[in-house]
């Protein structure tokens, strides 16, 4: 008799995150996983004593898929943010069920105005500080209004409220981009 495949617990995670992208995180439990990788619930619970850890362990894996997704511009635009800012959105239209995961499911218990202090948020500000050639300080005022604009637009559009129109949505953004940088170049916060 062939000994028995290990489950490990990283292919516990990739089942789980893959059962939060297609059908929604809430749907994340011992049985599904279990299904997902053909095998008993015994090592789900074995590696994760509760769900809560299971998804704890997942909301972190979106969180860097996210990330990685934010920071590859599909395409180029001539200001990072603007970039940055409709890969936001483009998430939010490709990935709902992790949009929804991430932002809108409040699992995480930040809220977006606490996540710009966030240690995950920051590969995202250092590119924008870098392309913007501005202080830390100046960045995070700029994002956060930003951040909150895309978001608005993201979070309709995840939920099918919206229909999205990429050049009506980049002129949306750009304006209040241009808002943001102007009112942090006169101190306005």
């Amino acid at each position: 008799m062939p000994p028995k495949a290990k489950v490990t617990k990283n292919m516990i995670i990739d089942a789980a995150f893959d059962i939060a992208r297609t059908a929604g995180a809430e749907n994340i439990n011992a049985r599904t996983v279990a299904k997902k990788l053909n095998c008993s619930t015994q090592p789900v619970m074995y590696h994760f004593k509760t769900i809560e850890a299971l998804k704890k362990a997942v909301y972190a894996k979106a969180d860097r898929f996210h990330t990685e997704y934010l920071m590859c511009a599909k395409s180029q635009q001539e200001e990072t943010m603007l970039g940055i800012g409709l890969n936001y959105i483009r998430f939010a239209i490709e990935e709902p069920q992790l949009f929804r995961f991430l932002f809108q499911s409040g699992f995480a218990g930040n809220s977006l105005l606490e996540m710009i202090d966030a240690e995950e948020l920051a590969p995202v500000l250092s590119a924008m500080q870098e392309a913007m050639k501005t202080s830390m300080e100046q960045t995070k005022k700029i994002f956060l209004p930003i951040a909150l604009f895309a978001h608005g637009y993201a979070s309709i559009i995840a939920n099918n409220s919206l229909e999205y129109d990429e050049k009506l949505v980049a002129s949306h953004l750009e304006q209040a981009y241009k808002g943001a940088v102007l009112a942090a170049q006169e101190g306005i916060s």
